[in-house]
């Protein structure tokens, strides 16, 4: 009788959480487990009491929440009428991807682990948590819990008689056959896409292709950073937003990465194929056309920029003919050899393209069906909408900041999406750029005459911009904003907007140019100096208060500020100034929306 096999579900918003769970899946395989690996919200829910065993691996994002593919999971697994012994028969463990620089550090898998056991399942180890902040990144918690993970699961499944565990250098079969034909299909995919009414509303699997209407750098050209404000036509589209909401992008590889990975690779980029899953439970990427030209799964699907994870390595080895790159393959997916992959890949941001250059003899012998298991999908980016529908009818904005820096290597490193959105040029002719919508992390109040405190140091002013159009658009006049640069001249984005409605008396207005004095000046030393008015605003009139911006310091030094207003305005005591700000947070009258 066959094992009744592993289920391995995930809530991923990068793309680690997924990584973590399709290495398991092949670990599973090398040891002749049936596995299904699944995305939370893709499984279905009610058919979980009958799975015997189940790996979680859960990523946390923001303030503690849930990756978007796992919310509807997460609602339903918190929902009070479910029995206590809904689980009994479930043994399981769940695996958490967390960032130690964030207070609510491995947030969604502690408390997972938490309801799980509730609910009457058998935790097979103590949760995993796994840390970006690590120097070796997570794998450094991860590895050795797998480890522990595998002991347990055989001594519940064990290898079957007769058969041996598929040893790690042995490559597991492709999950797709690539089958090439032998002329181009009469009808482009391009040409039918353009042709199709969008769905409504725009989503992943079918984008709305918005036309871009202008792109302007907003910050001066001798400044370091290239920051462009950029629209789009969304007419017809079936898009709407509110202040808050966040739009994906879905961008595409430059066309010079794409010649060279072709050439690398020894692929013809006009050669057509489809694709079949060799597993019927395994279905082919609904991004993806069938038929699909090499060119459009290079430049489109592809994330050949992005920083190759440690299975990019392991697969490589097994299927490189050349000994001396086999060697140094092996050694980088070895757990004794993260030190030096972290040093060659991580530490400078080596590309998965780059590598693939550095290993010539491996990259010219990759059979073309295991391109989909080697190469990760290319994920959208989610910018937060920087205006309101409100005030710009059927478009919709972005405030982008093009990310470019230097390591050790030759060529600086280019964020994949603003680079590609600051490179494209409508004033040359049509452009369209592939978008849709989803609700962001901030929530405005609806009542009318709710003051709103809002702390934006450079592109974190995007949504309290969308906001601010929307309050002043419905008649609110209680909007200040907190906003901090560098230098007034060279990075104080949307200024005549913002004095223009400072004029109207729409708008309360506090800038920090943290460069244009001898002494570094930031939003927290502008909050602590307005002391008496934060504290009159919310404590007396309900104000809520909304942080937006960069994850490092900053959230922490505004915390900090708030706490000791609370304490010289409020003449609340430290710890009844840490719990009153903590009570803000839980009444959701303080909001947060931070990256790294």
């Amino acid at each position: 009788m066959p094992s009744p096999g592993l289920l391995v579900l995930f809530g991923s918003q990068t793309g680690t959480a997924q990584d973590v769970s399709e290495r398991l899946g092949r670990e599973a395989r090398r040891r002749r487990l049936r596995c299904r690996v699944q995305a939370l919200d893709s499984y279905p829910l009610a058919n979980l009491i009958n799975e015997p065993l189940v790996i979680f691996v859960c990523a946390t994002t923001g303030q503690g929440d849930p990756p978007d593919n796992m919310k509807n999971f997460w609602r339903f697994i918190f929902r009070k009428n479910l029995p206590s012994t809904s689980l009994c028969q479930m043994d399981f463990a769940v695996l958490g991807l967390g960032d130690s620089s964030y207070t609510k550090f491995n947030f969604v898998a502690k408390k997972l682990h938490r309801r799980l056991l509730q609910l009457g399942g058998s935790a097979l180890l103590p949760v995993g948590l796994g840390d970006d902040q690590h120097e070796l990144g997570p794998d450094a918690a991860v590895d050795p819990w797998l480890q522990d993970l595998w002991e347990k699961v055989l001594r519940l499944q064990p290898v079957p008689r007769g058969l041996d565990v598929i040893p790690p250098g042995v490559p597991l079969p492709s999950k797709f056959i690539l089958q090439f034909l032998q002329e181009a299909p009469r009808t482009h995919f391009e040409d039918t896409q353009a042709r199709e009414v969008p769905q409504r509303p725009p989503s992943e699997l079918q984008p709305f292709l918005a036309p871009m209407v202008s792109n302007q750098r907003v910050t001066g050209h001798s400044h370091f950073q290239d920051v462009r404000l950029i629209e789009f036509d969304i007419t017809g589209s079936g898009v709407s937003f509110t202040a808050g909401d966040v739009v994906l992008i879905q961008p595409e590889n430059a066309t010079t990465h794409v010649q060279q990975f072709c050439q690398v690779l020894g692929l013809a980029p006009e050669q057509y194929f489809t694709l079949q899953p060799r597993e019927p439970e395994i279905s082919c990427p609904a991004q993806l056309p069938q038929p699909c030209c090499m060119q459009h799964l290079v430049s489109r699907y592809l994330d050949i920029a992005s920083v190759p994870r440690r299975s990019f390595f392991e697969l490589l080895a097994c299927l490189s003919p050349n000994k001396l790159e086999r060697e140094k393959l092996l050694e980088f997916s070895s757990a004794q050899g993260q030190e030096e992959l972290y040093e060659y890949c991580n530490r400078p941001r080596r590309t998965i393209l780059e590598v693939l250059c550095d290993f010539p003899h491996t990259a010219g012998a990759i059979p073309p069906d295991y391109l989909l298991d080697l190469i990760p999908p290319i994920r959208p980016r989610a910018f937060s909408i920087a205006s309101s529908l409100l005030a710009h009818p059927s478009r919709l904005q972005v405030l982008v900041a093009v990310v470019q820096y230097r390591t050790r290597l030759k060529e600086p490193r280019w964020g994949l999406c603003s680079s590609w959105l600051a490179s494209l040029d409508p004033g040359q002719g049509p452009v369209q750029v592939p978008l849709w919508v989803r609700p962001g992390g901030l929530a405005f109040p609806k009542t009318l005459d709710t003051p709103v405190i809002m702390v934006g140091p450079g592109t974190g002013v995007a949504p309290f911009r969308a906001a601010i159009q929307e309050r002043v658009a419905q008649g609110r006049m209680g909007n200040i904003l907190f906003f901090g640069c560098r230098q007034r001249d060279q990075d104080f984005y949307c200024e005549a907007e913002w004095q223009e409605l400072q004029e109207r008396g729409c708008l309360t207005l506090v800038t920090a140019f943290s460069r244009d004095q001898e002494q570094k000046v930031y939003v927290q030393h502008r909050l602590r100096q307005h002391g008496p008015l934060i504290w009159d605003l919310l404590h007396r009139q309900g104000a809520c208060f909304y942080l937006a911006g960069n994850a490092k310091s900053m959230p922490a030094d505004v915390a900090e500020a708030l706490t000791s207003v609370f304490r010289e305005e409020g003449g609340l005591p430290a710890p009844d100034a840490a719990s009153y700000l903590a009570g803000l947070q839980r009444s959701r009258r303080f909001q947060a929306e931070t990256w790294a």
